[in-house]
């Protein structure tokens, strides 16, 4: 048995070897002549899976370590009875640490409170869902859009699109990238949308580039519509429109998902699609060791500061988006470096808070969000 893999899944390498022929690639040098003896593929977002790649080759099963899937043509995959997986939410709790740093960067940057904003959450799924709990917490009003699951569930707990763009300071979108269809996402953030959002809003988008139209972005901050735009995903990455980027209030590359703990969960779930296909004998596979941060222990003394000021001290101290923006901004020709040579970002649950004069609320709060509480 012969797999071919993206040099770039981490705690991937050493584990399949016992028991087939493993070979590395970067994922956007992938080709078919690598694949022309291989039975099964691991990818990320990188390498395009369609029929160019995989007509001539012998691979039954694909994997992506990733939530999204659009760089797999699974319409002709499944025509040709290629068996392809992805792994739905292995870094949803990755880019909630993400938005949850962004949020408290934009109030910094632009001088407002919080709790004095409304946040408007467009696609409720394994990301949406959780960003609205961090929203809760952090004492926002949060409505929620989900044309989808208003079908499926109806339309109690959300509100249309036009309700969002009407009400809210800040609209966060967490969809999947659909190009056709009753739910295309291809450019929902166009001129349109963007004349019916209220003056002075801020757009977040860690989906997917496709789903924003760059131009109109520039015209919303250009002509004052939008106050601030933070962007994590971009259209044509690597090669990002550099205008768009300086005028963004936050720039990143494509690293929203990319803490370790979310890589980890990505790796272990498309080995167990790997091992049910082929039943290799890895049932229950984890990751051994996941690298301790930095400085694993936080304190705050949180006598005369608000609840919103603990909670930013204790986001910030796990992870802050403005390091990533200075790198991207820095040298943005190194897209892809940056991403395939990105730091250790550990999650909530690797870190120990030590609270001083801290209420049951915050002590509750910090909880709920994941940190591991000194007594």
């Amino acid at each position: 048995m012969k797999i071919v893999a993206d040099d770039k899944i981490p705690f991937l390498k050493g584990v399949l070897e016992p028991f087939a022929d493993v070979e590395y690639f970067p994922g956007n040098l992938i080709s078919s002549f690598h694949l022309k003896d291989a039975d099964a593929l691991l990818v990320r977002t990188r390498t395009r899976c369609d029929q160019n790649l995989l007509k001539n080759s012998r691979v039954r099963f694909i994997g992506t370590a990733t939530i999204g899937y659009d760089h797999i043509d699974t319409a002709w995959c499944e025509e040709q009875g290629i068996v392809w997986k992805n792994a739905p939410g292995c870094n949803s709790s990755s880019v909630n640490q993400y938005m949850a740093s962004a949020l408290v960067n934009l109030a910094t940057r632009l001088g407002f409170s919080l709790s004095d904003r409304v946040l408007g959450v467009v696609g409720v799924g394994n990301v949406g869902s959780k960003v609205v709990r961090l929203a809760e917490m952090l004492e926002m009003q949060v409505y929620l859009c989900d044309p989808p699951r208003v079908k499926q569930e109806g339309l109690c707990g959300f509100i249309s699109l036009d309700s969002i763009l009407r009400e809210c300071d800040i609209i966060t979108f967490h969809v999947p990238l659909n190009l056709t269809g009753e739910y295309s996402t291809y450019h929902m953030i166009n001129r349109k949308l963007l004349g019916r959002v209220r003056t002075g809003s801020v757009i977040i988008n860690t989906s997917r580039g496709e789903i924003a139209d760059g131009k109109a972005l520039m015209e919303g901050l250009h002509d004052g519509r939008l106050a601030g735009l933070v962007l994590d995903v971009w259209e044509n990455e690597p090669n990002i429109d550099l205008d768009l980027m300086h005028k963004c209030t936050f720039a990143t590359p494509h690293i929203a998902g990319y803490s370790t703990d979310g890589k980890a969960n990505g790796t272990a779930m498309i080995i167990h699609e790997l091992n049910r296909f082929f039943d290799l004998g890895l049932d229950g596979w984890e990751t051994n060791y996941l690298p301790d941060p930095l400085i694993p222990e936080i304190r705050i003394d949180c006598k005369g500061l608000t609840h919103e000021e603990v909670l930013s001290r204790a986001i910030l101290q796990t992870y802050n988006l403005a390091d990533d923006d200075f790198l991207l901004r820095k040298a943005p020709c190194a897209f892809e470096q940056q991403r395939g040579e990105y730091a250790v970002r550990r999650e909530y649950k690797a870190y120990t808070l030590y609270l001083e004069h801290a209420d049951d609320y915050i002590k509750q709060t910090c909880g709920k969000m994941g940190f591991k509480l000194y007594n």
